[in-house]
């Protein structure tokens, strides 16, 4: 079944079940992925070198991403959810240890996966646009799934929650792994393709193509808040 036709993958272009976009608020929490300072802030460095010129252009089009559409999205998303009394979770990496040995092996690895961010490192603080008020919960992560990293499955089990709709960075990592996590433990699962983002627009259209009709349903923001609203 499908809710759509955009991001059909090979496996479900025979499938011409279509099913509706539904909602029951009582049911469904938001968790919102990774907004966090150090992979959502545009870096502007004093004095630049000019490799790391090259670097900031190359990543233009994911920031520019995440401020005109990303943000501005989970902004709407955030206040749907509030003015409805929906439950809001937020998920960050964040580890224990000063020196990280707590963290799993892909965020010790080498390279761009190699995170640092003990806890009181101001980077790893959720940017201000979306940041958590009241009680709404913060769970903190050393794995890119949030199932698999924190107790966030019993939580949202103990609240009555079957539904999660999913926003955040980035989608082929740290997304894409705890949509997959949340459809293993069979929670029903929609991901709003224009309140996430992976590094480039090729990687995340692909990543949603894969994801789609078995992990999760892909719809936007307009979709998403009509059927809440």
């Amino acid at each position: 079944m499908r809710v759509n036709d955009r991001y059909v993958s090979f496996y479900y272009e025979p499938d011409h079940d279509r099913g509706e976009i539904v909602i029951e608020p009582e049911k469904t929490a938001l968790l919102v992925v990774d907004l966090q300072r150090v992979f959502v802030t545009r870096p502007a460095p004093k004095n630049p070198t000019a490799e790391q010129l090259l670097h900031l252009d190359r990543w233009k089009p994911f920031y520019d991403a995440i401020d005109r559409v990303v943000v501005p999205n989970n902004r709407r998303i955030l206040k749907a959810f509030r003015e409805k009394h929906m439950e809001v979770v937020f998920a960050k990496i964040q580890c224990h240890k000063k020196d990280g040995r707590d963290r799993s092996l892909d965020q010790k690895a080498t390279g761009f996966n190699e995170l640092l961010l003990p806890i009181g490192a101001a980077d790893a603080d959720i940017i201000p646009e979306v940041a958590p008020i009241g009680d709404e919960i913060v769970v903190t992560k050393t794995t890119d799934s949030a199932v698999t990293g924190s107790s966030l499955r019993l939580i949202l089990h103990n609240m009555g929650i079957d539904t999660v709709v999913v926003t955040g960075v980035y989608t082929d990592q740290c997304v894409s792994g705890t949509v997959r996590s949340l459809a293993d433990e069979s929670f029903k699962v929609w991901l709003i393709e224009d309140a996430c983002m992976a590094g480039t627009k090729e990687i995340q259209r692909h990543e949603l193509e894969v994801l789609n009709n078995i992990y999760c349903h892909v719809i936007n923001t307009d979709e998403l808040l009509a059927a809440i609203g």
